[in-house]
Formats: structure tokens, C-alpha cells, sequence
């Protein structure tokens, strides 16, 4: 029998040390890898071996199976859901941001996000024709500037050298107006100009690939005009003329209204109104399943059916006789609602502060979700009960999501990259929602927890030898003494033969 008191005497105190530091290492490894892991994928490389190749082995499930339905999880959760859109509600730099800014001194918007911007301008109003056009060339360096007085300086600049200049116009209507009826003012010039410009541009549109572009940018500059205008009419209350012109617009037909989204202008507009009926002709045409949802066309669809029975609706009651048909209707519309973009009801119902939503949105992210809350909340209001409804019934839908991230209910699965997206969106003092909350896994925690023990241990053995050597001794005689009894115990019910005979092999 083998003799454990002779064998843990030869042992020295440096391999005690050896052992613990080798360990600590082994372990501190173990956690970067899994830490490194989990900060790019989303989960636990241990836990999803387990899952995928031990968990199948040992219930015998086919792993050609699971992979095959891996593979299709993966193929679902590769559609790109991180494409960041212009809002088609943001507000004014010069009377509603800066105003802002100068009551909190706080900056309401991002570099990242008035970067974007920036890039949109230089887009849609500039064009390869401005070649040699001091007032335009002007006008592509004056979107890029940080400076706000330093865009404002050039937007003067190109129109002291052309008065036809409608960039400009729109450059001084978004930044050097601190209101919205200074803004609209400096916008009815700006609709002469480009309209002038516009037929202008029309009449020789055939001459050329430069009279081409030069058509669609001033086709361009025209509805971006008239959309800034039929806003300023609904922040005056001018709610008629608002939809008249949101309904214009809607007719149009050319490129930049995939951008502009302004579909939900009218939406909103219509709303304010309280043209419900109206309201839901618009969803006829837009909530279509072949065209890109928004947070405004699932939670006005959501406001449409809760409007139906939410003045009458109790949970109490409810529970004991169950849902009927409308309230089912607009349950189900509100867990559509909440599965496309799960942070709008803390901000409905108040439960997270407002802030000014930004020039960008990130479709189904916290930015979004700020855009929305920031003008329907009224609406909301306004429809007695709705907010009762939504507050006794928004958080059902994760029972119908237990795995989020793999899968989807309605919609494809939520994706992971809202978070990175939102920061840079949304200023810093502001707290970005995340969904969903990324909880460590128990093998980070197991092993950040080895990890720390081992070093304790190794310290302590480094500073103590002698003492750590005689706790280790006791602690190996104490976990070798159940063993040896089972051994004795084989050895005096087994023949002595046969073990003489499972030694040899």
C-alpha cells in the first residue's frame, strides 16, 4: 500500500508555492479567455460547450441536428438590424437644441451624431455640377465645421456671393434661428429660392449627367425645405396646414424619401389632431409586412387598439373572466409593440427621465425609443387608460422571449449591437437603456473566484512556507482518508489474487 505520510514529507515548501502560483496562472488565463469571450459574443465559451457538443453526446441528441438549428438561429440573427436612420422628428439646432444648451449647459447632441448630419447634407444638397460654384463649394466645407459660428459665418459668406444659394437658407434656418418662427421665416425664403431653382434645373435635367445631379439636388433641397416648413407649422399649432403639407410630401416619389420617412410626420400630426380614423388609414398603407417597421408604426398600431377598450379595462376583472376579443387584439398589438423596441414603455410610463432625442436613431434601440416617447407621451395621454393598459400588460412579452437573443416572436431576434450604438448616439449624461441586461455567466464567476482563492493561496504560501506546508499536509491527509477506507474495505471483501492480478494490469 501506497505510504501518503512518506510521500508528503519529501515534498518541500517550494513546490507548495510552485503549485498555488502554476494554479493562480492557469487560472487567470482561464478567466481573460472566458472574459475576452463573453465581452464579444455575448456568452460563456464553457457553457457553450457544454450546450453544444457535451449536453448532445450525453442525451443523445444528433449534433448534426443542433447544428443545423444553430446554423439557422445564426443566419437569422445575421440580418443587419444596426443601420442607423435620420429621425424624422429631430428638432432645430439653433431654437430648440442650443436653447437647451444654454439652460443646462449641456450638450444635446454628439459629435458622432451631428457627423451624421453632416454627412447627409453634403449628400443631398451638393452635387457634382457645384464644381467651380464658389457658394456651393463653400456650402460642402460649411456642414463639416464644429464650430457652429463658423457654419453660420459661411452660410452668410455663400449668400453674399449668390443670393440663389438655398443650402445656406436652410444651414441658417436649422442653426442661426433661436425660434421656430425665426426659422420658418428664413425657410419661406428658402422655398423661393429652391423653387426657382428647381425649375430652372428642370428645364435642362436632359443635357447631361452634371444637369442630372444638379435636378436631384435641387429636387432634393426642395422637399427638405418644405418638410422643415410643415414642422415649424405643427410646433406653431398650425395642425391643418401641417397634414396638408406632410400630405404632399407623402405623393413625392424621389430618393431622399426613403430617408426622410415623412410618413411619420403625418402620423404624428394626425395624432395631435386626434384623426384617428385618419390615423389608421396611414398604418393601412404603411404597417405593411414587406416594408421596414418603426417604433412609431408598432406602438401608434398598439395606441389604435388599446384606444378601444382601455377606458374600461381592469386587471382585476380581467383575470377572473379572462380577455376578450378587442382586449386580446390590442394585448397582442402591445407585445408586438414591446418585442420591436422594448424600451419605449419605461419611458411612457415615466419610469426612466426624457431626454432631447437626437438627429439619428438606431431602429429598435434607446435612441428610438427617446425619439418616440419625446412627441407621442401626449398621445398617450390623451387616450383615457391606455397607460394603465400598457403598464399592466408591456412586461408579459418576455415570458413569451425567454432567450431573446437567440430567437424572435414576431420580428427577428433583438440585436446585441443597439448598446455601442446608442452611446454614441446619445449624449453622456444620459443613461442608455440596454436590453437585454447581460448577466454574467456562472463560469466567469466560478472562475474569477478560483482565480482570486489560488492567489490568496499563493501569497500565503510565498510569505508562510512552513505554516502553508503543514495546512496543506493536513488537508491532503484529510481528503486521502475516505479514500483509504474504501480501499481497505475493497481489499478485505476482494480475493487477494485479483488484486494482485488488477495491480499487474
Amino acid at each position: 500500500m501506497w505510504d501518503s505520510t512518506m510521500f508528503l514529507s519529501t515534498l518541500t515548501p517550494k513546490f507548495y508555492v510552485a503549485l498555488t502560483g502554476t494554479s493562480s496562472l492557469i487560472s487567470g488565463l482561464i478567466l481573460i479567455f472566458e472574459w475576452w469571450y463573453f465581452r464579444k459574443y455575448g456568452t460563456s465559451f464553457i457553457e457553450q460547450i457544454s450546450l453544444n457538443h457535451i449536453s448532445p453526446w450525453i442525451s443523445g441528441v444528433d449534433s448534426s441536428e443542433n447544428g443545423s438549428s444553430s446554423n439557422s438561429t445564426s443566419s437569422q440573427s445575421s440580418v443587419p438590424e444596426c443601420k442607423v436612420w435620420r429621425n424624422p422628428l429631430n428638432l432645430y439646432r439653433g431654437a430648440e437644441y442650443q436653447r437647451f444648451y444654454w439652460a443646462t449647459n449641456k450638450e444635446p447632441l454628439t459629435y458622432y451624431d451631428m457627423n451624421l448630419s453632416a454627412q447627409d447634407h453634403q449628400t443631398f444638397f451638393t452635387c457634382e455640377a457645384d464644381a467651380g460654384k464658389s457658394e456651393y463649394e463653400i456650402m460642402q466645407t460649411a456642414w463639416r465645421e464644429r464650430n457652429p459660428m463658423v457654419r453660420i459665418k459661411a452660410a452668410h459668406s455663400a449668400l453674399e456671393k449668390s443670393p440663389e444659394c438655398a443650402p445656406a437658407y436652410i444651414l441658417l434656418a436649422e442653426e442661426e434661428a433661436t425660434t421656430i418662427t425665426e426659422a420658418e421665416k428664413i425657410l419661406k425664403q428658402a422655398l423661393k429660392v429652391a423653387e426657382t431653382n428647381y425649375r430652372k434645373s428642370q428645364a435642362l435635367q436632359h443635357q447631361g449627367s452634371l444637369m442630372e445631379a444638379q435636378h436631384r439636388r435641387d429636387t432634393n433641397v426642395l422637399i427638405y425645405i418644405k418638410r422643415r416648413l410643415a414642422m415649424c407649422a405643427r410646433r406653431l399649432g398650425k395642425l391643418k396646414e401641417a397634414v396638408k403639407m406632410f400630405r404632399d410630401l407623402t405623393k413625392e416619389v424621389p430618393p431622399i424619401m426613403n430617408v426622410l420617412n415623412i410618413h411619420e410626420n403625418l402620423i404624428e400630426a394626425l395624432l395631435e389632431m386626434q384623426a384617428y380614423a385618419d390615423v389608421q388609414a396611414v398604418l393601412a398603407k404603411y404597417d405593411d409586412i414587406s416594408l421596414p417597421k418603426s417604433a412609431t408604426i408598432c406602438y401608434t398600431a398598439a395606441l389604435l387598439k388599446a384606444r378601444l377598450v382601455a377606458d374600461k379595462f381592469s386587471p382585476d376583472i380581467a383575470s377572473k373572466r379572462g380577455l376578450n376579443t378587442a382586449e386580446m387584439a390590442a394585448v397582442e398589438a402591445i407585445h408586438r409593440a414591446v418585442e420591436f423596441n422594448p424600451h419605449v414603455p419605461k419611458y411612457l410610463l415615466e419610469m426612466k427621465p426624457l431626454i432631447l432625442p437626437p438627429e439619428h436613431v438606431l431602429k429598435r434601440g434607446d435612441s428610438e425609443a427617446i425619439a418616440y416617447t419625446f412627441f407621442h407621451l401626449a398621445h398617450w395621454k390623451a387616450v383615457d387608460g391606455a397607460l394603465n393598459l400598457l403598464h399592466c400588460t408591456w412586461e408579459g412579452t418576455f415570458r413569451m422571449l425567454p432567450y431573446p437573443l437567440e430567437r424572435g416572436h414576431l420580428f427577428y431576434p433583438y440585436p446585441t449591437c443597439t448598446e455601442c450604438a446608442d452611446r454614441e448616439l446619445l449624449p453622456t449624461f444620459h443613461e442608455v437603456s440596454v436590453y437585454p441586461k447581460k448577466e454574467l455567466p456562472f463560469f466567469i464567476i466560478f472562475t474569477a473566484g478560483l482565480c482570486s482563492f489560488t492567489a490568496l493561496l499563493t501569497l500565503l504560501t510565498h510569505q508562510y512556507p512552513e505554516p502553508m506546508g503543514v495546512v496543506a499536509k493536513a488537508v491532503l491527509n484529510w481528503l486521502s482518508t475516505p479514500v483509504y477506507y474504501v480501499y481497505e474495505k475493497i481489499e478485505s471483501m476482494l480475493p487477494a489474487n485479483l488484486l494482485q492480478q488488477l495491480s499487474r494490469i
